[in-house]
């Protein structure tokens, strides 16, 4: 990526506009949350671990928080650099109920995260895929996890590296500064390890990894 993280606010704001969110949403409606949104709602659901606080970095549209909130969340914190997509995700909540146990915080949630506070569960759903460095974002999300840590990320195989990087060449051409990216599987879990969590569920589709981690 062409800009350091404290740029990344301003390229996923223009890489995440209104058109897609609108997309998006018409999706969600139509056919309810994506893959890894599922395996990762399901996932917390098996570990028994979706009562109290929400943090769900990177919370698009909303999708998650929503369905976390349906199954026993009672609170939420949803963090997003697309202002569009807030916007949106702002509005389902009032349709679906929610408005009143949300609160939507725009901007880089590493920048921002002396201001986040501590939720029992932290969610990032395809979110360290698209922050080009790992470390300190985990290292945020891990310091205000009390109970749980739930993320997906593109497995590191050739062929997700053939993906991505085809999709991050037609950025190039389109002369947008947004890319995707292959984070390691090993760093991350031993990031996620040593903040004291141990792997409760992983689940996987041909793309992506879908892991589960509660606190020790």
């Amino acid at each position: 990526m062409s800009t350091c993280c404290s740029t990344y606010g301003g390229v996923a704001d223009r890489q995440f506009d209104a058109a897609k969110a609108s997309q998006e949403l018409k999706q969600y409606r139509k056919k309810g949350p994506g893959p890894t949104t599922r395996l990762l709602r399901d996932g917390l659901g098996k570990a028994r671990v979706v009562h109290g606080s929400l943090l769900d970095i990177g919370s698009g549209i909303g999708a998650l928080t929503f369905g976390l909130l349906d199954d026993g969340s009672t609170e939420a914190v949803a963090v997003d650099a697309s202002s569009a997509y807030l916007a949106v995700a702002a509005a389902e909540a009032t349709r679906r109920g929610h408005a009143e146990d949300v609160r939507f915080v725009h901007g880089d949630f590493v920048e921002l995260a002396s201001q986040i506070p501590r939720a029992a569960v932290v969610t990032l759903d395809r979110v360290v895929c698209c922050y080009p460095l790992v470390e300190p974002l985990l290292t945020a999300a891990l310091e205000k996890a009390e109970r749980a840590l739930a993320l997906s990320y593109p497995r590191d195989l050739w062929y997700v590296r053939a993906v991505i990087g085809f999709d991050n060449m037609r950025r190039r051409t389109a002369r947008s500064s947004f890319r995707a990216f292959v984070h390691s599987p090993a760093l991350m879990e031993r990031l996620i390890r040593g903040a004291g969590f141990r792997l409760s569920i992983r689940r996987r589709t041909w793309m992506w990894s879908v892991d589960t981690y509660v606190r020790e």
